[in-house]
């Protein structure tokens, strides 16, 4: 298990700690909770066991190993459960590959199968003996533990166990290791016998008698024959990285014969010429391409071909390529079989020699199949056209399926034709093609919670052919939900969902998708709207876990029949367009999509269009509403309300286009226009009446939202500054937000000048220790509790409460939307302070709200 650069979370016992392979332990709490920044980089792996989530891998490279997470996984299920020690022991045993813990003494404790196989031992010959025991005379070995026992990682240096002919070479490493309760070290080897058997192979090469030298394809000599070395002068000694044609052996340096032969073998395969020697001689020269990408092989040609076995040079350098090689001749038996090729068909190589290759893989249960699971009849080679290349899936008889490139060219240069034998190279793609399918799979799938994004749902619509729904579902308030929880709380509330979701397509035949951060859609074939409703309703009953919290979320549901036939694009726009109404509705709403609801969204996309360019066409326009004084009926100031005078649709008010502003950057140019012209407005008929109404004020509507937004606010503070700020209405169900921003908001305001009201109070979400955390004024009624005035005994009560209760914390009421001389009067005998409506003035445009405060 090798993966440096990955760093691992998880618990252990009542604690969780973070381990990376360069750096210390750390503990870091009691809660699994990934940083941030592994979910915006990287990739993260979750190791779970029977459904509990036992820790989290993190590689910001995106490669951890399959067997790092094996043999993790297998370790921390271990600690976790009863009788720890006893089953980290038991668990040793069954890792894939070569591992033995010792205790702090280096006395084996337990081994597994692979490292018993790799040195022939049985388990009795290992455990409870020492190190020095069992491998005598190895003490670099000795060495190494014992360091990794004092606490240090140490890698083992190569080392040659056995006697030949049965050697093997190890690398390995040490590392102290805690399981359950005992301490002790983990010994971890490899088998790189591999390694040296081929580069012993490339040293016989130079043993030799016939000239003979592997190049690079630039014609570099890596490796000389002593049969090539002999043809020099004596006095005259090879360059070392030369390349082969200013070997001094050749005539006339450099060489342009040997240069052209080699060249030539570079671009066809294989070329042959007689070259000068410098003693004067000719020498018949080959030179040829390896099955090892970039290599060439160049020897004297005797000119001798059969059908033999290759002798020597051929056999030792194809035995050099990891891919499965194997030579055959014209009828189609094995004349030489890599190590490779030998290893993939489990089987000696020896025996595959002189046999028909065809039905030698038939009999050992070796299946060919095209690359789309079709399968092949094994080929009678000599029927096979040269040269072929082609890519096929291999089940070999182990039950392991490879993905393989196939490339056959002739030999002797005949690769047309049929009498000479072939060269069978077989290349494992697998990787490859995992690595492919991959990032196909990336492409149409959603990181965070592995459902497929918007690509991979449309393709499943397209495939759609009978009736279905698309049901789009967005997550009511999942924003403040988000800046409450956190984003790490949040994700795991979606992988929830997400596989709530797929459950429920995939019982259904069906697919799900995670189209935004928190809007799913869904596709299911063969149910009618109805029954999607309630399928997703009920399933969305059950409470999903946050942290130590139970969550119970409501979604906007948005759905659209299917009969078959239609644009993946367009059934998918229906239901967001219905999921869109849906949510306009309020919270936990349907919506089925009907026509209608495009034009609705046309309409508002044209009005937000229009929207855009409205106040620097003059199409804004503020009206005036006094509110007056109960008791002396004195015009105290006025309420500024927003118009907009549309060129094709008349006057609208605020509610017509002010929530499809708040959605967008709009809404700041919007209340920084507002801001403006109430405090000309202000300062208008302060100019215009300065006796009367020298401290006259204004007063604007602005959400908390808007104010956090409007960056254009903070452009207006110098203004404020010098001139004092218009108060402000707040609405009642900003306020439910206790935030340190919140009030720090306020606060700023007031210095600024303004007088800050609730507005709306009493109707919908109201917070009553708002009114004494925040630095507010007044509060103003909502209309709704003084339009059943005086008739209405229970509305009556209730506006004489909030009055009380107002003034008890020091605060002025204003009634808003009063109608009747006789609501005026039912106020009055209240307590009411003041009072906004049409039975005093309605809104007036500035030069008619001066007339009016003249004329009072």
């Amino acid at each position: 298990m090798h993966a440096p650069q990955a760093t691992l979370l998880a618990s252990v016992g009542e604690e969780v700690v973070r381990v990376r392979a360069d750096a210390s332990t750390n503990l870091v709490g009691a809660d699994l909770v990934p940083p941030d920044d592994w979910f915006e980089r990287g990739e993260m792996t979750w190791l779970t066991r029977d459904g509990a989530l036992l820790g989290l891998l993190w590689s910001e490279d995106g490669q951890v190993p399959n067997t790092a997470i094996q043999v993790l996984t297998m370790l921390l299920a271990a600690a976790r459960m009863d009788g720890e020690g006893r089953e980290a022991e038991v668990l040793v045993t069954q890792l894939p590959m070569a591992t033995a813990w010792f205790t702090a003494d280096l006395v084996f404790r337990r081994v597994s199968r692979p490292f018993l196989e790799l040195f022939g031992l049985t388990d009795a010959e290992v455990a409870g003996r020492s190190l020095e025991q069992v491998f005598p005379d190895r003490p670099a070995m000795i060495t190494a533990l014992q360091q990794a026992s004092a606490g240090r990682s140490v890698r083992l240096p190569d080392e040659r166990f056995g006697v030949a002919p049965h050697q093997i070479w190890t690398r390995g490493e040490a590392r102290p290791y805690f399981g359950g309760a005992a301490a002790g070290v983990m010994l971890t080897l490899q088998d790189v016998s591999g390694e040296y058997e081929r580069a012993s192979r490339v040293a016989a090469l130079l043993d030799t008698d016939l000239p003979a030298a592997l190049l690079t394809e630039s014609g570099t000599v890596l490796h000389a024959s002593q049969g090539l070395l002999d043809l020099g002068p004596p006095s005259a000694s090879a360059v070392a990285g030369a390349p082969l044609w200013a070997w001094p052996c050749f005539a006339s340096l450099p060489s342009e014969a040997v240069r052209d032969l080699v060249l030539l073998a570079a671009r066809t395969g294989s070329a042959r010429a007689d070259v000068e020697l410098e003693s004067g001689e000719r020498l018949p020269l080959s030179v040829r391409r390896t099955s090892e990408p970039g290599l060439l092989v160049a020897e004297a040609w005797t000119g001798q071909r059969g059908t033999q076995a290759p002798s020597g040079m051929i056999g030792q350098m194809l035995s050099q390529s990891e891919d499965a090689t194997v030579m055959i001749d014209s009828s189609g038996r094995a004349q030489l079989v890599s190590e490779r090729a030998a290893q993939l068909l489990g089987v000696e190589a020896a025996r595959l020699v002189g046999l028909s290759l065809s039905r030698v893989l038939g009999e050992l249960g070796v299946r060919v199949f095209t690359p789309e699971g079709d399968p092949l009849e094994l080929p009678e080679w000599r029927d096979v056209p040269l040269p072929l290349r082609r890519e096929l899936l291999l089940a070999l008889p182990d039950g392991a399926l490879r993905h393989m490139e196939l490339r056959a060219s002739g030999l002797d240069g005949e690769p047309s034709s049929g009498a000479g034998g072939a060269l069978l190279t077989l290349r494992d793609l697998t990787a490859l093609r995992r690595a492919q399918a991959r990032v196909r799979h990336t492409a149409r799938h959603d990181a965070l919670t592995g459902l497929l994004n918007r690509t991979g749902l449309r393709e499943a619509l397209a495939a759609q052919t009978g009736p279905a729904v698309v049901a789009c579902l967005d997550i009511d308030g999942f924003g403040p939900l988000n800046a409450a929880l956190g984003r790490t709380a949040c994700d795991r509330v979606l992988i929830q969902l997400a596989a709530r979701l797929h459950d429920l397509a995939a019982a259904q035949g069906g697919s799900v998708s995670r189209l935004a951060d928190d809007t799913f859609a869904l596709l299911l074939p063969g149910t009618g709207a109805a029954e999607a409703t309630a399928a997703l309703q009920t399933l969305l009953l059950a409470p999903l876990r946050a942290g130590q919290r139970d969550l119970s979320l409501s979604c906007a549901l948005g759905l659209v029949t299917l009969q078959g036939g239609e644009e993946p694009e367009t059934a998918l726009n229906n239901a967001e367009i219905a999921m869109q109404h849906a949510k306009r509705q309020g919270r936990a709403q349907v919506g089925v999509f009907d026509p209608g609801m495009r034009a609705q969204v046309a309409r508002a996309f044209e009005l937000e269009e229009a929207l855009r360019g409205a106040a620097a066409a003059g199409q804004f326009a503020l009206l005036y509403q006094p509110l007056s004084d109960l008791g002396s009926g004195r015009a105290l100031g006025a309420e500024a309300l927003l118009r907009w005078n549309h060129p094709g649709l008349g006057v609208l008010p605020p509610s017509h286009f002010l929530a499809l502003a708040s959605h967008s950057d709009l809404i700041s140019e919007v209340s920084e226009w507002v801001v403006q012209q109430a405090m000309s407005g202000r300062s208008a008929v302060r100019a215009a009446l300065p006796e009367r109404f020298p401290e006259w004020q204004v007063s604007v509507n602005l959400s908390l939202e808007e104010l956090r937004r409007s960056a254009g606010l903070g452009r207006l503070l110098p203004l404020m500054a010098a001139q004092g700020a218009p108060d402000i209405e707040v609405a009642a169900g900003s306020l439910l937000d206790h935030s340190q921003e919140t009030l720090g908001l306020l606060e700023q305001l007031r210095t600024l000048g303004a007088h800050l009201s609730v507005d709306d109070f009493g109707e919908g979400a109201s917070s009553l220790s708002a009114l004494t955390r925040f630095p507010l004024s007044a509060v103003k009624l909502h209309p709704t509790l003084t339009a059943r005035l005086p008739e209405d005994p229970r509305s009556l009560a209730l506006v004489q409460g909030a009055i009380d209760l107002a003034h008890r914390l020091g605060l002025k009421v204003v009634a808003v939307g009063v109608e009747t001389e006789e609501q005026l009067a039912v106020l009055r005998d209240l307590g009411c302070d003041a009072a906004q409506g049409y039975a005093i003035c309605p809104p007036l445009a500035l030069p008619d709200l001066l007339s009016w405060l003249s004329a009072h």
